[in-house]
């Protein structure tokens, strides 16, 4: 990936030639068999971790990078580049920290941040329910406060991580109906009363384990609410502009990586006795795909500075999550194209790249929930 860069900080650049080195080093190998076998890569992103990938965004003094979002997206995009669902891991694994960094009371941030990211612990994020996608202010999953603790009851769908994480963020109804009623817990892996479900059959992204999970009277201690009753609403949402970020920043890199492959393919194939990319018809599709990568990328990145100048980035990001994320599936299908016959069989990574792009269009809120987003901040 031949990407010029403008990055802050001399240490920036540096961290982001590490990023580098251990995608080609550790995911680059490995990648086809994990996801052919739909093998999760535990230890690979344990790797992740101890290098510091896994916290980048959050402050030095509880373990993290202290690195600005800016600096942090790059660095996702270089591992969507080599392999989507660890992009995704580590994108979920910085929103289940979210809340304790930001709503945690300070003994909360002192006990739970420091493991959450040494780089071991490895998180999930529970908000869908089977009726409660979107509309995230009507989940059922019910949390009853008991004697110094909540007991858990309800089921949670498409869990990222599901059976894999070491804590679980379950957002749970602690008061009356809508929003305000909304907390969230931190649950530790393994708490009785709590079911993984099977594994989802999905159409892309094998390697990431995708589940429900059940709570039947799940007892958590009360110091496990994170911040006030009331907050789960507010702190979900804020983790999803940051999320939708991430998202973004997975899609230029997947974009990206499906670009230079069909460039490469396009750089090689003879066909009437010429290289076929000199043809029009061909070269004016690479073209797009990389006007529309770069586009992508500078959207991207301008919602992350407003982010980290303390500035509403709310609307930027969910221009730079529809914008990317349609952009990598019109990449990944042209690459397909690009390389005829051959894109559609899995001889060729693009085939695999297409299936991905499309989860990127549904998570973190679907294109549609964007477009709402978008429209409702223009009125």
């Amino acid at each position: 990936m031949k990407v010029q860069r403008i990055l802050p900080t001399e240490e920036a650049g540096d961290l982001l030639g590490l990023t580098r080195e251990i995608c080609a080093g550790e995911l680059a190998p490995r990648v086809a068999e994990y996801e052919a076998n739909h093998e999760f890569p535990r230890e690979t992103v344990r790797t992740l971790g101890k290098a510091g990938l896994l916290s980048l965004p959050y402050p030095q003094e509880y373990g993290g990078g202290g690195q600005p979002y800016e600096v942090y997206l790059q660095a996702l995009e270089e591992i969507a580049y080599h392999w989507l669902a660890v992009a995704e891991s580590v994108n979920v694994h910085n929103l289940s920290c979210y809340g304790t960094a930001t709503y945690g009371t300070p003994a909360q941030r002192a006990e739970l941040l420091p493991a959450m990211l040494g780089g071991d612990q490895l998180g999930a994020y529970c908000l869908s329910e089977p009726e409660a996608g979107s509309d995230a202010a009507s989940l059922t999953t019910r949390a009853e406060k008991g004697e110094g603790t909540y007991r858990i009851s309800g089921t949670k769908s498409w869990v990222t991580h599901a059976g894999h994480a070491d804590y679980y963020n379950v957002f749970s109804r602690t008061g009356g109906p809508g929003a305000r009623g909304l907390s969230c817990l931190v649950v530790p892996a393994g708490t009785p009363g709590m079911e993984v479900h099977a594994r989802e059959r999905k159409l892309g992204v094998w390697s990431s384990p995708t589940a429900q999970i059940g709570f039947d009277n799940a007892e958590v201690s009360a110091d496990r609410l994170i911040g006030r009753p009331g907050k789960g609403f507010l702190m979900a949402m804020g983790a999803l502009d940051c999320g939708r970020l991430g998202i973004a920043a997975c899609a230029v890199g997947l974009a990206q990586a499906a670009a230079d492959y069909a460039i490469g393919y396009a750089r090689e194939r003879q066909q009437f006795g010429q290289r076929i990319i000199s043809f029009q018809g061909v070269g004016f599709m690479l073209a797009d795909m990389a006007t529309q990568i770069a586009a992508a990328r500078a959207l991207t990145l301008s919602a992350a500075r407003l982010k980290d100048a303390g500035l509403p980035f709310s609307l930027e990001a969910a221009k730079a999550k529809l914008f990317a994320t349609d952009m990598a599936m019109k990449v990944t299908t042209d690459a397909v194209q690009v390389l005829g016959g051959a894109g559609y069989v899995a001889d060729h990574p693009v085939e695999r790249w297409m299936r991905e792009a499309k989860l990127l269009q549904i998570v973190e809120g679907t294109n549609q929930i964007q477009r709402l987003v978008i429209s409702q901040g223009l009125d």
